[in-house]
């Protein structure tokens, strides 16, 4: 059994709160990582921001989930907010040509098949210091998504809109792990 099951989606689709949630629950999670990139380069000064470096940004991206992979989900259930497949879903949507280190990890890494994808959702979207995008470009991350995992073989399974409580109890039924 793959213990590490992925939530994916646009920005300010609701992962990171259910997450938290599924974290009081006592349950395990892999940290979001272009939010940690973005946090850490902005603390250093560093160019590797999506509104300054797309291509380094990403490449820091994919060695955090390479690190995420390692570190988290190998005989315990983990929660990832993100997966190394957003990196090359990412890369699509900016149009950055995929490196072989993206394309092997991606064929290499591997989560549970069925991946919770989070649609987008207007009323709950917000921006704040890390996340600049607009709604739309949120819905063409979603859209980008669904085709990145769906050309690895992943099955999406999509989490309805609704309160954080009742998604986890989605997943958590979902996944059989509740």
């Amino acid at each position: 059994m793959n213990y590490r099951v992925v939530f994916t989606g646009g920005p300010g689709s609701g992962k990171t709160a259910v997450i938290d949630f599924l974290c009081r629950l006592g349950y395990q999670s892999a940290p979001e990582v272009g939010r940690k990139v973005i946090q850490s380069q902005v603390n250093s000064q560093g160019v590797a921001l999506p509104w300054m470096d797309k291509k380094a940004f990403r490449d820091e991206m994919v060695s955090e989930e390479i690190s995420n992979y390692k570190s988290y989900g190998s005989s315990i259930l983990t929660f990832f907010d993100r997966s190394i497949i957003d990196s090359y879903g990412y890369s699509k949507l900016e149009e950055i040509p995929i490196s072989d280190c993206l394309l092997k990890s991606c064929h290499e890494l591997a989560y549970n098949r069925n991946v919770f994808i989070f649609p987008p959702w207007e009323l709950i979207y917000e921006n704040d210091a890390e996340r600049k995008q607009d709604f739309n470009e949120a819905v063409a991350t979603y859209d980008e998504m669904v085709r990145a995992y769906e050309y690895f073989g992943y099955e999406l399974i999509e989490v309805p809109k609704a309160s954080v409580e009742e998604r986890v109890e989605f997943i958590l039924q979902g996944t059989r792990y509740g």
